[in-house]
């Protein structure tokens, strides 16, 4: 598979997966961009072991636990409080809201649900989370009811 196909086809997905990491549309694309340029310099080496698609959804993963990492040491609280930042106008505010409470739940969640938004197969959630089928089952099944708890107590 060519790059640039890879990037028109997996663009998106990646973006809305790092969206429900980070819950920050620069950051987002930031870490986006980045999971491209390591799909980019590491496709000569991809070995077809797993789909080319459990292979990025990993790389984007694991940046965007590095992310989360990197902010856990720097607190935001060291911003001036003036920085405050800035939401994305243009999401559709129920959309936003989801991102939102996505981005409260626990790491493992966050990517097993962003991974089930982008309807990624749950073997494949299994493979890129090196959790069981049946434990992803569970927890997808779980994450769900805490998010339309999430929903129901924002009064929707």
């Amino acid at each position: 598979m060519v790059f640039e196909d890879i990037y028109e086809l997996y663009w998106q997905k990646i973006f809305r997966l790092c969206m429900g990491y980070v819950n920050n549309t620069d950051l987002a694309q930031d870490l986006a961009q980045e999971t491209f340029i390591i799909v980019w310099q590491q496709l000569p080496k991809f070995r077809n072991e797993s789909s080319i698609g459990t292979w990025i959804f990993r790389i984007a993963s694991n940046n965007c636990l590095r992310q989360i990492e990197k902010e856990k040491r720097f607190s935001k609280t060291d911003l001036p409080i003036n920085l405050e930042e800035k939401k994305q106008e243009s999401m559709e505010p129920q959309i936003q809201l989801l991102y939102q409470f996505i981005s409260e739940l626990p790491e493992t969640d966050r990517i097993i649900i962003s991974l089930e938004l982008e309807e990624v197969k749950q073997a494949e959630i299994a493979q890129i989370t090196g959790l069981s089928e049946a434990n992803i089952r569970v927890k997808i099944h779980r994450i769900k009811e805490k998010l339309t708890q999430k929903f129901k107590n924002n009064g929707h």
